[in-house]
């Protein structure tokens, strides 16, 4: 193996590029969200709405994967799958969920705890008809998550749909939907030097947000 074990435990970084303090704190988790998303999407961080997508598997353990925000309010964070993919089986079957946006370029990361539901098909009609030409027949094409025999088949579903949709209006598959995070808990973090990183957890009780303050 060219690569030592000791080379990745000696990997450090000190952050000490900002401090994030009580008095910075916004009271509703989702206006300071969209104070940290609009600085990392103005800070050009690489694809600032890619989050982890953490679900519960049948047998209870865990797999996670990353996804892409499609839009957030007051209700929660809008993500668009395959149904039948395997998160969208697990979703089905289990939609508590945990949500990770990690932005290295501000030494931030936001972690988010809540329920997973499917958001209206109109809703979802509204954002596949917005999408590029070929992530919709890429929609139809793919059977996420099942086994194929090789690109060639994946290909060759493509250009199928792709002609047939050449012929007639493409219609969003009834298999493909938005899924809405909405959240309990939202987690705030800063990197700091020394590993004194600032830490503000909001929780949901009785319809209302309350801040702490956690150790790192």
């Amino acid at each position: 193996m060219a690569i030592q074990s000791n080379q990745i435990a000696n990997l450090r970084v000190d952050y000490s590029l900002k401090s994030f303090d009580k008095n910075d704190l916004k009271s509703d988790p989702f206006e300071q969200f969209a104070i940290w998303m609009e600085e990392a999407i103005n800070a050009e961080v690489n694809e600032p709405n890619a989050m982890t997508l953490a679900t519960v598997k049948p047998d209870g353990t865990p797999s996670a994967r990353i996804v892409l925000l499609k839009g957030f309010d007051d209700r929660g964070f809008t993500f668009f799958t395959n149904y039948q993919s395997a998160k969208g089986q697990e979703l089905s079957k289990n939609g508590n969920v945990a949500l990770v946006f990690c932005w290295l370029e501000l030494q931030r990361q936001v972690r988010i705890e809540g329920v997973a539901t499917q958001i209206s098909p109109a809703e979802s009609d509204a954002y596949f008809h917005s999408r590029p030409l070929g992530s919709q027949i890429g929609a139809h094409a793919s059977p996420q998550s099942s086994l194929i025999s090789g690109r060639e088949e994946l290909e060759k579903s493509y250009s199928h749909f792709k002609e047939l949709f050449s012929k007639e209006p493409i219609m969003r598959p009834e298999h493909w939907g938005g899924f809405m995070v909405n959240p309990h808990k939202i987690e705030f973090w800063q990197g700091r030097s020394s590993r004194l990183h600032d830490r503000f957890s909001f929780a949901l009780y009785k319809k209302n947000w309350e801040a702490v303050r956690l150790a790192p």
